[in-house]
């Protein structure tokens, strides 16, 4: 209160509680105060003086900083003045009487004090903006895509600096309507169709695209015009910083290859959520790795109970767990050091703390390094899922849902054949268990640990080459927080046995997402940055699928989630076949131990056996991911292939 800046703002106050006072008289005697009057004015003066200064200070108007004053402000003004007003009047109509002062002096002190004192701040600010809007004129010359509530968000934060970087020209909207006119001021200049002529004409020297629902298309559009007309673009983050108001300048950042994609933000069933997860005791293995650690960032969301954090690597799950205790204060969370291989220790972290919900996320997911340690692939993916299943069986936990992957489909890798030796077992036990296990099956997810984006900005960062295995690479991608969020809503969907398969979208091409990296990275393909085709890497196939022949699918009360229905198995031949893959996998008996997994999973096939996708998988592709010559020349491959068999 006392500061300087707000002491003098006070003695303004002071003064203007005197002005409206006095206008009030003159303006009722016609700016002549009769001699009668000047008593009843000083002595009035005085009693709204001290009572409206106390009212005043003890209102806490004076934390208010006032160089972003808005209408919130001057209904909180309004508010002060009209409590003040009221109290004073009354205080003059006890002290002196009801006939001491004429009644329209109340009515106009009141009007007059909340326009001075209003007026004072919407000054102030006015002020500060047309003092400080020169020197924005002195930043880079500065196009916004959207003229919507984005765009205008970000035009007032860059308002509010005083050295801001960006100078703002105009508005760029495909809106019809929204053509010539102004927004904050700023004009809106025409539609994306004509950026390169915008760009040309007012020297634009960077583009920042606000549009959170703007689709990956509607922004290669942008950045290639930008392109052309030699303009640097950048963008905005997406909704959920929108609508939490959190929009800065410090997020204005370079296009991500994530921003390309266009992955739609998912819609959660919030409240199907928070059933079964708010004040629940959660448990998530493999918690400190890619998918596991956004997992328990999104379950803390909804506030359950206590939150177990279980992995065998330290160092990770010490730095997830530090984030989770600052993000969220208020939860019990628990790191837990263990392998989910050790079954005493799985059992004795079950025992304990008794879990009501089990998101299974540990595994070894890189498809070339298992195919070199196949026995420890079978022992960490489906003997761990096994002794985790059998924990959350044994402690009747309420919801298990196992985290698997696109490639237990028709697997040409052993890792793709473990999870799917996982995903059976989970099934046959559900058909004998009071728990509800589900399975969640996805795709390839952005910027995971190991993943293919990291790499390649790590060899562009390097100056190249970018290495691609194959040129016609496909794969399925979706952002950690959206498989995560997926995840978390199957949990509430699954009824127990089903496979759960997310809606990935279109397939996308490696060799589209290495070319793309690199002219984001303000290169070009092929010339200033070389790209190399390396071959696919063991266990590695062209195209990855989301279904197996034969399983049905449905969809579910999720538009992004689409449910299989349980597969009716044997438990305890499946539990005598996993024993005897188990014995092969300690014994490093390599040969057995891929004849009972082809045991397992009949539709394992090694990739020296089928080196190429069958054909019906590229009915589901884009056809701007593949060029014509290139579908002919694979699907010539095959043809060739299998005629070589026939011989």
């Amino acid at each position: 209160m006392f500061r300087t800046r707000r002491f003098l703002v006070f003695f303004l106050d002071v003064a203007l509680i005197v002005a409206a006072f006095t206008l009030a008289f003159l303006l009722r005697f016609d700016l002549q105060i009769p001699a009668d009057q000047s008593s009843p004015l000083l002595q009035g003066l005085v009693i709204v003086l001290a009572v409206k200064s106390v009212i005043f200070i003890a209102s806490g108007m004076y934390r208010c900083i006032w160089r972003y004053a808005s209408l919130r402000d001057a209904y909180e003004i309004f508010k002060v003045v009209t409590l003040s007003s009221v109290v004073s009047a009354l205080a003059l109509l006890l002290i002196k009487g009801p006939f001491a002062l004429p009644r329209s002096i109340y009515f106009l002190d009141w009007f007059l004090l909340f326009s001075l004192v209003a007026g004072s701040r919407l000054v102030w600010r006015v002020y500060r903006e047309t003092r400080f809007f020169p020197s924005l004129h002195k930043g880079k010359k500065t196009l916004i895509i959207g003229a919507g509530e984005a765009g205008n968000l970000l035009l007032k934060e860059i308002r509010k600096e005083a050295d801001s970087p960006y100078n703002v020209i105009g508005f760029v909207d495909d809106d019809i309507e929204k053509r010539g006119m102004r927004l904050s001021g700023v004009r809106v200049l025409g539609g994306t169709n004509r950026l390169c002529a915008m760009v040309r004409k007012h020297a634009i020297e960077e583009v920042i695209f606000a549009i959170p629902s703007g689709d990956g298309e509607l922004m290669r559009r942008v950045i290639a015009n930008c392109k052309r007309s030699k303009a640097r673009f950048k963008t905005l983050p997406g909704i959920t910083a929108i609508v939490d108001g959190k929009v800065s300048m410090s997020q204005i950042k370079d296009v991500e290859i994530e921003d390309l994609l266009g992955r739609d933000p998912v819609m959660l069933d919030q409240t199907a959520i928070r059933n079964y997860l708010t004040d629940k005791r959660v448990l998530v293995t493999g918690a400190a790795g890619s998918i596991g650690s956004e997992i328990c960032r999104q379950v803390a969301r909804f506030k359950p109970a206590k939150l177990v954090l279980f992995d065998h690597a330290e160092t990770p799950l010490f730095y997830i767990e530090k984030e989770l205790a600052a993000a969220f204060p208020d939860l019990r969370i628990i790191p837990m050091v263990g392998d989910v291989k050790n079954q005493e220790r799985v059992e004795a972290v079950f025992d304990e703390f008794i879990p009501e919900v089990v998101f299974h996320a540990a595994a070894y997911k890189h498809v070339a390094m298992m195919e070199y340690n196949p026995a420890e692939a079978v022992l960490n993916n489906v003997l761990g899922s096994r002794i985790v299943a059998d924990a959350a069986h044994k402690t009747k936990v309420s919801n298990f849902v196992m985290v698997s992957t696109d490639k237990a489909v028709n697997p040409t890798n052993v890792m793709g054949a473990t999870k799917r030796s996982a995903e059976i077992y989970v099934q046959a036990l559900a058909a004998k268990s009071q728990t509800k296990f589900t399975t969640v099956r996805f795709g390839n997810v952005l910027g995971s640990n190991g993943s293919v984006i990291p790499l390649f900005k790590e060899q562009i960062r390097k100056g190249g080459p970018v290495t691609v295995t194959h040129s016609d690479v496909v794969r399925y991608f979706m952002t950690i927080p959206e498989a995560s969020q997926l995840v978390m809503q199957a949990g509430c969907i699954g009824r127990g046995g089903e496979i759960f398969v997310l809606d990935m979208g279109e397939p996308v091409r490696i060799l589209s997402l290495a070319e793309e990296l690199i002219r984001l990275s303000g290169l070009i393909p092929y010339k200033e940055m070389d790209i190399q085709f390396t071959g696919l890497k063991p266990g590695e196939k062209l195209f990855e699928e989301l279904l197996i022949n034969g399983e049905g699918i449905k969809p579910t009360s999720h538009k992004k989630i689409r449910v299989m229905a349980p597969v009716e198995t044997d438990l305890r031949r499946v539990s005598q076949d996993l024993d005897e893959l188990f014995g092969h996998a300690r014994n490093q008996d390599i040969k057995e131990l891929l004849k009972s997994l082809r045991r397992m999973v009949p539709e394992f096939v090694p990739r020296y056996e089928f080196d190429v996708a069958p054909p019906f998988a590229f009915q589901r592709v884009r056809p701007d991911l593949f060029p014509p010559q290139k579908l002919t020349l694979v699907r010539n491959l095959q043809l060739a292939s299998k005629e070589g068999s026939a011989a």
